[in-house]
Formats: C-alpha cells, sequence, structure tokens
C-alpha cells in the first residue's frame, strides 16, 4: 500500500492511522507548517547531518521504463588522428587511432583529395592525399585488404623523408581541408567516394534497487504523534507522522544519493553478479566517480602548497577544457582544504601597486576581495561556481576514507553546468538533457522514484505482525552525459 504523495494528503475525520493520512516529516509541506519546533526539541551534537542535496543541484531527474538507459554521444566534429610513419621514402602512414586515443584504423574518415598537416614531435608538413587503402609499401590495395595506410605528397618535398621524417616516427595527422583539379567530379579520384558520417559513442547504465525499513513494535506505538490540520483546500481532520522514522528517513535518503556517486559496475571477473557461488546476482552501476575515471579527467592541482604554483596547475585544467568542448559554466564542489587552496590562489593574483589597490579577478571590487570566501569567480573564458562540500568533509563519509588514504583521497569534481544534446536509443531522437541526471523507473501505474509503504498490523493493517513497518525503495542509475568535460580531482 503506498503512501500518498504530499500534495494528495488529506486528514482523516478521526485519529486513524492509514497510508492516506500519514505525514513524511522530511518532505511534506505539512511538517514545515505544523512542526517548525519538532527538531528543536533534538540536540544534532555533529550538526546537520545529512549530505543530501548535491544531486539535486546539479541535475534532474527524469522517469524511464525500461530495465536500463542507452544514450549515444556524437564525436568530434573535425578528423584528426595518430599514427606512425610506414616507409618515409613513399610517404606511407599508418592511422592507428582518433586524437583521443579511440582505435580508428580501418574506420578513419580520411579520403583521396583531403589535405594534411602531418606532424611529428619536431617536423611538420602539409601534405596531399593520394591514396587511400594503401598497404605499407604505398600499392592501393583490393576492397577487403588493409585500410589503414595513407600515402601522401609533401606540398614542399618530393617524401616525407625528404623533410626529416623517419620510418616508425609517431606522428599526428589533422585534416584542414581538401583539393582538386578543373573539371573534375568529387568522385573523379579513386576511393573518395561516399561522405563522412557523424560518428558516435554509445553507452550504457542500469538502474539499482535500493531498499530500508523502519519499524515501530505495537506496544511502543505511543512514538506516533498526531496533527490536526485544516487547510485552505478543506482538509480538515488528522495526519499521523512516526517521531523516530525521520532518521532512517533521511539515512536512506543520504545513501539514494551516495550509491549515485559511489557505485560501480560489476566487473566480468567478479562473482557479485553470480547467483551462485557466493554471489548476489547483481550486475551493479556507474556511479559519478566511477564515470569520470573511466571517462573523464582527473587532476591532483591545487592543493594548496603554493599559490604560484595551483595558478599554473589550474590553468593546465583549462588547457584540458579546450581540448573537449570548452563548456563555460562549470560547479566545483570541493572539501575544505581544497576550497581554501583556491580562495588562497585567487587572492594572490591581486598586486599592490604604486597606483593603489588592484583587485583584478575581483572585480575592482574591495568588499569582494576581502571576502575570500567567495562562491564564483572567472578565469580566462570560464565561469566556476564553486562550493563546500560535506560529503568530502564528513568524518562518518568520505572526509573519514580521505583522511585514511591519502593516495586515493578525491578533494573534489568540476561538473559542467547546463545542458547537452544527445541520441537517446529507445525513443529513436535527439534530445537535450543536464550533463548529470538520475533516471528511475516509473510507468503509468508505478513511480520507483522514492516509494514509501506501510506493513504491518498497526494503522494499515496488512499482516499479523505485532508491529508497524514503514518501508523505503528506490530504483534509479545516474547518467553522466559527456564525461569527457568533467574533472576527478585526488
Amino acid at each position: 500500500m503506498a503512501i500518498t504523495p504530499a500534495s494528495q494528503t488529506r486528514g482523516a475525520a478521526i485519529q486513524r492511522t492509514t497510508s492516506e493520512n500519514y505525514l513524511n516529516i522530511q518532505t511534506d509541506g505539512w511538517a514545515k507548517q505544523y512542526l517548525p519546533d519538532l527538531m528543536e526539541k533534538e540536540a544534532e551534537v555533529f550538526g546537520k547531518r545529512t549530505i543530501s542535496g548535491f544531486l539535486s543541484q546539479v541535475g534532474a531527474e527524469e522517469a524511464m521504463a525500461s530495465d536500463q538507459v542507452i544514450w549515444s554521444e556524437q564525436g568530434r566534429l573535425h578528423l584528426s588522428y595518430k599514427g606512425t610513419v610506414g616507409t618515409a621514402n613513399i610517404s606511407t602512414i599508418q592511422i592507428d587511432t582518433d586524437i583521443d586515443g579511440n582505435d580508428a584504423g580501418t574506420a578513419h574518415g580520411i579520403r583521396v583529395g583531403d589535405t594534411v598537416l602531418v606532424a611529428s614531435p619536431t617536423l611538420t608538413a602539409k601534405c596531399f592525399v593520394s591514396v587511400v587503402d594503401a598497404d605499407a609499401a604505398g600499392t592501393a590495395t583490393s576492397s577487403g585488404g588493409v585500410t589503414d595506410f595513407i600515402t601522401v605528397k609533401p606540398y614542399s618535398h618530393e617524401h616525407l623523408d625528404n623533410v626529416g621524417f623517419g620510418d616508425d616516427d609517431a606522428l599526428t595527422i589533422m585534416v584542414y581541408g581538401s583539393e582538386y583539379a578543373k573539371g573534375t567530379s568529387f568522385n573523379t579520384m579513386t576511393n573518395r567516394d561516399g561522405a563522412n558520417k557523424p560518428s558516435f559513442t554509445t553507452f550504457t547504465n542500469k538502474p539499482i534497487i535500493m531498499k530500508d525499513k523502519f519499524e515501530v513494535s505495537g506496544s511502543d506505538a505511543s512514538q506516533i504523534g498526531w496533527v490536526e490540520v485544516s487547510g485552505e483546500d478543506g482538509q480538515n481532520g488528522y495526519l499521523w507522522y512516526l517521531k523516530a522514522e525521520g532518521d532512517t528517513r533521511s539515512r536512506f535518503s543520504d545513501y539514494v544519493e551516495m550509491a549515485m556517486i559511489e557505485a560501480e559496475k560489476v566487473a566480468a571477473d567478479s562473482i557479485i553478479a553470480l547467483p551462485t557461488d557466493g554471489g548476489v546476482g547483481t550486475a551493479g552501476t556507474e556511479g559519478l566517480f566511477s564515470a569520470v575515471e573511466s571517462r573523464g579527467h582527473q587532476t591532483s592541482g591545487v592543493t594548496g602548497v603554493n599559490a604560484a604554483t595551483d595558478l599554473a596547475e589550474f590553468d593546465a585544467i583549462l588547457a584540458e577544457f579546450d581540448k573537449n568542448g570548452a563548456i563555460e559554466e562549470n560547479m566545483m564542489f570541493v572539501n575544505r582544504a581544497t576550497a581554501l587552496a583556491f580562495d588562497d590562489m585567487l587572492a594572490s593574483m591581486n598586486s599592490y601597486g604604486a597606483g593603489g589597490t588592484s583587485y583584478g579577478v575581483f572585480n575592482n571590487s574591495e568588499d569582494m576581495a576581502l571576502n575570500l570566501g567567495f562562491s564564483g569567480f572567472r578565469r580566462g573564458s570560464y565561469d566556476f561556481y564553486k562550493s563546500d562540500w560535506k560529503y568530502l568533509n564528513d568524518l562518518a563519509t568520505r572526509g573519514g576514507i580521505n583522511a585514511r588514504n591519502t593516495a586515493g583521497a578525491v578533494r573534489g569534481i568540476i561538473i559542467p553546468a547546463g545542458t547537452s544534446s544527445v541520441y537517446d536509443e529507445q525513443l529513436g531522437k535527439n534530445l537535450t538533457r543536464p550533463f548529470l541526471h538520475v533516471r528511475y523507473r516509473a510507468s503509468s501505474t508505478e513511480s520507483r522514484q522514492m516509494k514509501t509503504w506501510v506493513t504491518g498490523s498497526v494503522g494499515a493493517v496488512t499482516s499479523d505482525l505485532d508491529a508497524m513497518t514503514i518501508n523505503f525503495l528506490t530504483e534509479r542509475c545516474l547518467v553522466v552525459q559527456g564525461a569527457n568535460n568533467f574533472m576527478l580531482m585526488n
């Protein structure tokens, strides 16, 4: 029996505990209206204990009907590859990977007639592509042959060896245009036929099911509290709540968020996925840290040791962003030490000269300069919004792990703000979604976003158990789009 959402909760005419008049003291608006002093009766010696709220700040939640989410991200617009010189004296080049290191080989998009910039660590040459689908000897091959070799003709010399390239030199090859003779068609040259199609990389993630419960015996049902209500829409009667249930609900909400951050997919050699041999038959899910570690970027910069060095390291982070889309607005969630390191770094950028004080990055605002605990700043063409993340500070969460294992510590994460366009494989169309968002299982008859229901013999009678159990369940996963624009600080 599902508990009715707060917007549909109606007071009962008599003090009778049913699922329809249950008051969620954590989220219902009624709690704020009628129980403002409830938490004041308990001393929270560890401060505000919950860490939930991170995902609500950086993303959104959307429903999904399938048991997995599938999305495709379009590759780079321009063609650039890594390769090696095959034979320098005949100007053959083997294409190995794209510029990001993904296997390209036979799937590269270089065509006859393209003009390319060929670069080694010490040399560059502008070249014309004369043969594609060639072997190492520069001979055109038949269909189905080795297709990862191309033959080029330097504009400045006869062959690559004349420029100074040698066999097996590591190269970067960038297509910058094409050139045709007068009176020719697109398909005049061999292997020029066909158009370059957009490249896509498909990603998947599956939701996990999380559960918890709070139980109170029939004998202790005196913990139930009652609130008499009279609302603007005619809600008259009584609502009930469990005074001790709040901690369980808060803890579960935190676990839901922490799982989306820390979760990991089951590896092929793990027994967890096997219902036998000690496994539990689950597959895990890809959390935020796991996604960024495998598809994003990591840095150890901005440590607080030296402000000038930190600034150089931070500029190196910006250089990585320049390579991967240059999302102008980014959010930073960091631990206390890293937050102070950023404050010191930016404060050091202000100088005191003969003409008076210069506030530089603080837009010449003295008040802003004096308040070094700022939340936002601009560097280059990027805007950053910095926030202390309780999860990385609290001794009972990542803060304790960081204090124990400094080598594997997570000190913060940079997340691009706004949305990106992806192709939804299930809907069959392009959609715009936040870079970071949660997908939960739902249909027209069932929502598993955050499900709560009552069982037992106290109140809503569902069994002969002399107790009341408040059950919690969610089924969800995280979607990290464009992970190449994320940066993990460790």
